[in-house]
Parts: C-alpha cells; structure tokens; sequence
C-alpha cells in the first residue's frame, strides 16, 4: 500500500511500516499545503492512505467519495510511535477506502512518575 506521512509525523517512521512504501509529505514537495488540498494530490498520486497525528482532521474535512484511507494517532511523539510501530502496520493492514480511522498509540506525558 502507498501510504503518505503528514508533516507532522517524524520521518524515520516511514521506515518502520513493514511492506508498506510510505512517503512523506515534505519528499513529494507538498509542505505547507491545507488539509483538502494535500487529500486531493494524495489521491492523484495515488496514495491509498493518509498518517496524520492531525487530532481535527477527520472534524474539518468532508470524507464523503474519498477514496484514500486517514489513520489518525494519538500522539506525534517518536519514542511512542516507534515503539507503536506494530500498531500503526495493523491499522494500515486493515484500513478501507474512504475511513477514517483513530488509532491509540498511547500519549506523551511531561509528569514525572511518583515513587510509592
């Protein structure tokens, strides 16, 4: 499956997808560009999913006759998403034409762990 990164999404991640051929929204030249707009090239290029950690994505944007796939993580964190790596391959492995898809990956906390 073409699967292309939201820029919001660290770059090594593509290599942590499995058999999918993922690239990212700043290799294809497309930064900057808005949500509908960055759907629209996707699907002319023939990306059959979208990663986002873009939490209003799926509120802003009408999926209605869109054929790319939107997974959207919980979080944007490299050390979670690394190791959520798995996670992310499986949601892809089953993602359908069109959905939109929230997947828990876990969050990054800033509080420090309390010794008991």
């Amino acid at each position: 499956m073409r699967v292309l990164l939201d820029e919001n999404l660290p770059h090594r991640l593509r290599q942590r997808l499995g058999s999918h051929e993922a690239f990212t929204v700043s290799y294809m030249g497309w930064a900057g560009m808005k949500n509908g707009e960055l759907l629209d090239a996707a699907e002319q290029a023939g990306f059959e999913a979208l990663v986002t950690g873009d939490q209003t994505l799926s509120y802003e944007q009408n999926f209605t006759g869109r054929r790319i796939a939107v997974l959207v993580l919980s979080t944007i964190d490299r050390d979670i998403l690394k190791s959520n790596a798995p996670l992310i391959v499986a949601a892809l492995d089953a993602v359908t034409p069109g959905s939109v898809q929230q997947v828990d990956c876990g969050t990054f906390s800033r509080k420090k762990q309390v010794e008991e």
